[in-house]
């Protein structure tokens, strides 16, 4: 697809801090009383939500996310003791101490990893992807106001501003999509096999625009939404943490093992096409036309382990050494059909939505709030990665005339809802405050505000630079 504004910076942006807000002013004293001296930079990196185009980017298809106004702050100095030191301004995250030539990434195979080890990923990615001659100890502090676990990339911005501190404290060259490329391949260190969109967007964020975000290469146009579009963000305070389970790696595992047989059937090289969009394009087919494939190929509502063997032709051990990831080796069914289905058909109202957007018809509004509806139910019920709380917060949208999806990977998290203005939206917050959150046992003491909120698009990571100051670099 082509058409719109390409993002018009190459390299992240190195600036004077601006005018210091409350978190920046806490972020900076605690440095200072943390480790007696001043950080020399902060960067900053916002989360993100996923307007359309979910649990595709890791098939090869184009998604459509937007930064949002709660980020990742991390202040950073140099140390000369080769030690990484990482705080956490919340006290609820302990801090941890490694050595910087000598640490490793252990994973415990009950529940996620620590939040330290999201920020060790950007580190490790750095010194494996650009080697740089000189390697620095670190003292960090990081102050979040991202909700964890709620489909907003929390996980996601720490390891994208990890790699940009580390990659700036090493004099590494600050390429947008360079960086975006390695956030999205050392977060495989943690153990998620994502497709990248989270940390694209973390990078290729433009004010004032959603990002269509394409691959191969990595690239972002800007897409300017109806004026009167406004989003909201509604919390299901049901926590989903991606990497500490196997379900999203089983989705991701399946669309491969269905795009492989569907590779096999039609002759090519089924071991080395493991991505939708690539046999796509070696068959020089139309959306509508994988779908078909889908159709006539997968046929069974579910395959076994033995039925893929007899598909594939091949033993046991080259199946899971090779076909399976190390937290799905385990699994026993596959649903192939169905995540094939999810994925095709969720590109094409990607590229329904992309158009209609740019149309800026009068109805298109309502046709955006149409497809986010049937996006939801697709990952509801193709998918299966929605969760009860997340159901019943659409249900609510539909009966309200919103158009609301889950936003993430799942399972929990947040949806996000697309409102026909201002006076819309602030109707729609009221009555979700009303019907959702004031009888709900985890929201009791919570600022209603942090649970379900309005956004705009916001722009990518930037430096700010505290001392010696250096200009934009362009």
């Amino acid at each position: 697809m082509s058409g719109g504004d390409r993002s018009d910076s190459t390299n992240v942006n190195v600036l004077e801090i601006p005018t210091e807000c409350d978190r920046v002013s806490q972020l900076k004293a605690y440095f200072l009383s943390t480790f007696n001296r001043n950080p020399k930079f902060i960067v900053r990196c916002s989360g993100r939500v996923n307007i359309i185009g979910e649990h595709v980017d890791y098939c090869g298809y184009p998604v459509l996310p937007m930064a949002i106004e709660q980020t990742i702050l991390v202040a950073v100095a140099p140390s000369e003791d080769n030690l990484i030191h990482v705080k956490n301004i919340d006290p609820k995250y302990k801090p941890f101490k490694c050595n910087i030539n000598t640490f490793t990434i252990d994973l415990d195979q009950s529940g996620g990893p620590e939040w330290y080890k999201y920020f060790l990923c950007g580190i490790k990615g750095i010194l494996e992807y650009e080697k740089p001659s000189v390697i620095h100890g670190m003292m960090i502090v990081l102050s979040g106001n991202i909700p964890s676990a709620s489909g907003l990339s929390s996980s996601s911005a720490i390891v994208s501003a990890s790699v940009l501190c580390s990659a700036y404290l090493h004099n590494v060259p600050l390429v947008k999509q360079t960086l975006a490329t390695i956030s999205a391949e050392c977060e495989r260190y943690i153990g998620t096999q994502g497709g990248g969109m989270d940390q694209a967007i973390a990078y290729l964020a433009k004010q004032g625009c959603a990002q269509f975000i394409e691959w191969d290469p990595l690239r972002a146009t800007s897409i300017n939404l109806p004026a009167n579009a406004v989003f909201v963000i509604a919390n299901s305070l049901t926590e989903a943490n991606k990497a500490a389970n196997s379900d999203f790696n089983q989705r991701v595992v399946e669309c491969r093992l269905a795009c492989r047989i569907l590779a096999k059937q039609m002759q090519l090289n089924w071991r080395q096409i493991c991505r939708f969009a690539d046999l796509q394009q070696a068959l020089s087919y139309s959306l509508e036309e994988m779908e078909t494939l889908a159709h006539t190929y997968l046929t069974q509502m579910a395959y076994s382990t033995a039925d893929l063997l007899t598909i594939f032709e091949i033993e046991h051990d080259d199946f899971v050494e090779n076909l399976l990831t190390a937290n799905t080796r385990d699994a026993q069914i596959f649903k192939l059909k169905q995540r094939a289905l999810h994925v095709l058909q969720e590109s094409m109202r990607v590229h329904t939505f992309v158009t209609v957007a740019r149309q800026q018809s009068e109805a298109a509004i309502q046709i955006m709030k149409q497809l986010m509806r049937k996006s939801h139910e697709s990952l509801r019920t193709l998918y299966e990665c929605s969760h009860p709380n997340l159901d019943k917060l659409v249900q609510l949208s539909d009966s309200l005339g919103i158009g609301a999806r889950l936003t993430g990977a799942g399972w929990g998290g947040c949806i996000v809802a697309l409102c026909d203005g201002i006076d819309e939206s602030l109707h729609y917050i009221k009555c979700l405050s009303q019907t959702y959150y004031a009888n709900h046992p985890q929201a009791k003491g919570r600022d209603i505000k942090e649970l379900i909120f309005a956004t705009s698009p916001q722009r990518g990571a930037e430096i700010y630079a505290l001392v010696d100051t250096k200009n934009v670099i362009d």
